[in-house]
């Protein structure tokens, strides 16, 4: 097991319910920080391998994941007890390596049971996870390749991925030759309207390919299709230096200790740009979700690496269009194929590795479904407690779902291959040492970390049945799906279409894409969205009709809010909820909650609110806003 601290209060007892972990638990991998706190003046930083100069009184560990752990001692003869327990948490973090940090914990043969134990969300690591998937998507013109099956194509590719049916093997292998890293086009995701969406690494440019070669990759790219979209993801979209800086600013406005005063932490935040990457992606995430809705074509999204925002972008397209992704099984189902099979580097990107490459790539995606939660509250099953869950996952070292960068890493960490033939991935590192053949635990075994009435807090008591796959278009809708023009190309880039004269940049230039995205022409951005550009409605029709299924958020202004309960963690002064130490904090969680009882409740059904309420759930939304408003009469009542 991975190294952790684990502090027991008094008359507190282990569930037995969930034996990893407990909400005084702190891996070491996860502790930003260790203060040791005297008095209070005296406070002393603890880093590895540090001495500490007195006896505490009080100890903070800071989480990587923003939460905050204050252990204080007693006086009367526990002083000593203080000193040995701080001084031992700075030797573990000071002789733990990184190997043992991210080994992961697996299930003992004995228990196993029966060594039947199912994953609770398939982990696309079969090719019969894969043809189900694609059975569910009703994707007929695709099939599952077998191409990588060893890894010799690609080993931050899954062994399995969706091609066109029409496309040999032979000729997948050669056309992923001509791509960076070897992740040439796969199927992401097929609109039940006929659009498919696809993602692919850069244009390889310095190959030459035969004419059969470039044949392959257009018949994959256009995947049967006579409208061909090209989106550039890095365009208007951070660098991973951009968000690496952000969220060191935002983490470091959010400690306690932040120096930045009260009346200037709001334009501090706007400093941090982390709202405004959070905003550029959800424009962009809409304007694809109307590119594959409005018409029937294939749709590309190409970024050079085609490992972080290619995945973030179709996570966030899918959640728009799909109603299946927003419930809570096919979000984690949506993660585990968009991010953890997909080859998105976790361990680099979350700085596991000490590489340069960091950037909590993930995490800025966890707070774009957190603004969409926040939106459009009736149309996911899972609640912000979930999505908490997830995000402080990523720092727990007990499974190798965010400890590993390929999927070709966990296979061999896991056991699961038995030979395979390694193909170098410039940038990235080799995979830590280990050789367990247990079976691998994920992530998404949720009971083994949380207690039943936590994982009853992931469900959404405002989501609306309605919106559940079930009631979903399941075939083409030719009032919204138009079929695109004959062999018309396209790239996409600031808000609008570009037309292009090839697919390829061998045949006779260089491709758009190929090239820096500073050297292409920068069409101007128009006043008017993209879905009335798709649609073309006259305007005095009104406003475009969506087409079922399909959210287009807000990303203007205060549409984008602060994640307070995630971020503000460490500062428990500042958070708002019923235990809110101010007149003012009550007022502006009523208004909250108003704002969002307004949305729920014309989607709510009279027999929904007349039902009687299970004793394991939380409270509906006119119980809470209540709740408040009692709480807020009381809390006058005392100051008066």
């Amino acid at each position: 097991m991975p190294p952790r601290v684990t502090f027991q209060p008094c008359g507190w007892q282990q569930n037995q319910d969930t034996p990893l972990s407990s909400e005084y638990d702190f891996a070491l991998v996860n502790i930003g920080r260790l203060e040791a706190v005297s008095g209070l003046s005296r406070v002393q930083l603890l880093r590895p391998g540090s001495l500490l100069k007195f006896i505490p009184e009080e100890i903070m560990i800071h989480g990587r994941d923003f939460r905050l752990l204050r252990v204080g001692f007693e006086a009367g003869g526990l002083e000593p007890q203080a000193f040995q327990v701080t001084m031992a948490i700075v030797q573990a973090r000071a002789q733990s390596n990184p190997a043992q940090q991210y080994s992961g914990i697996t299930l003992s043969k004995a228990g196993q049971g029966s060594g039947s134990r199912k994953p609770p969300v398939p982990l696309m690591e079969t090719a019969e996870d894969w043809e189900t998937e694609r059975k569910k998507q009703a994707a007929r013109g695709w099939r599952v390749s077998t191409v990588n099956e060893r890894f010799d194509v690609a080993t931050s590719l899954p062994r399995y991925f969706w091609v066109p049916n029409r496309i040999l093997d032979s000729e997948v292998r050669r056309a992923f030759d001509h791509f960076h890293q070897g992740r040439g086009p796969r199927l992401s995701w097929h609109h039940p309207g006929g659009s498919d969406l696809l993602r692919c690494g850069g244009f390889y440019t310095a190959s030459d390919p035969n004419k059969e070669d470039i044949r392959a990759v257009e018949s994959m790219l256009q995947a049967g299709h006579s409208d061909v979209v090209l989106v550039d993801t890095m365009d208007e979209l951070p660098s991973l230096a951009d968000v690496q800086l952000a969220h060191l600013r935002l983490r470091a406005l959010c400690l306690p200790d932040s120096s930045v005063a009260e009346d200037k932490w709001l334009s501090a935040l706007e400093g941090t740009r982390w709202l405004d990457y959070i905003r550029a992606c959800l424009r962009k995430a809409s304007d694809i979700s109307v590119l594959v809705t409005s018409r029937v074509r294939s749709v590309i999204l190409q970024e050079r690496g085609d490992r972080d925002l290619n995945g973030l972008l179709s996570s966030l397209v899918q959640l728009l269009s799909a109603p299946e992704a927003r419930t809570l099984f096919g979000f984690q189902s949506l993660v585990q194929r968009e991010w953890v099979a997909a080859g998105h580097p976790f361990l680099t990107r979350l700085g596991g590795t000490g590489a340069s490459e960091e950037a909590p790539v993930f995490l800025l995606f966890l707070d774009c479904v957190w603004q969409l939660l926040q939106q459009f509250p009736a149309d996911f099953e899972f609640s912000e407690f979930f999505l908490l869950a997830l995000h402080d996952s990523v720092r727990v070292p007990d499974t190798l779902t965010f400890l590993r960068n390929t999927p070709w890493e966990r296979g061999k960490q896991s056991g699961q291959l038995n030979s395979y033939t390694q193909v170098y991935t410039p940038g990235y590192s080799q995979p830590p040492a280990g050789n367990s053949l247990n079976l691998q635990l994920s992530v998404w075994d949720w009971d083994l970390r949380y207690s039943n009435a936590q994982i009853l807090q992931f469900q959404n008591p405002g989501y609306d049945p309605e919106h559940c796959p079930d009631s979903w278009l399941t075939r083409p809708q030719p009032s919204f799906m138009i079929p695109g023009p004959p062999s018309s190309v396209w790239l996409f880039s600031r808000g609008a279409l570009t037309p292009l004269n090839q697919l390829c940049p061998w045949r006779d230039s260089p491709s758009l894409l190929a090239v820096s995205s500073r050297w292409l022409p920068r069409p101007a951005i128009s006043s008017e969205s993209l879905a009335d550009q798709e649609w073309g409605l006259p305007s005095h029709w009104g406003a475009c009709p969506l087409p079922p299924g399909l959210l287009l958020p807000g990303y203007l202004g205060p549409q984008i809010r602060f994640w307070r309960r995630c971020y503000l963690r460490g500062r428990p002064e500042v958070q708002m909820g019923l235990s809110s130490p101010t007149i003012s904090g009550l007022q502006d969680e009523l208004s909250h909650l108003q704002e969002l009882l307004r949305k729920w409740t014309p989607r709510i059904s009279p027999e929904v609110h007349s039902k009687k309420r299970d004793p394991h759930t939380i409270f509906n939304p006119t119980e809470i806003v209540g709740i408040l408003k009692g709480q807020l009469h009381r809390f006058w009542i005392t100051r008066c």
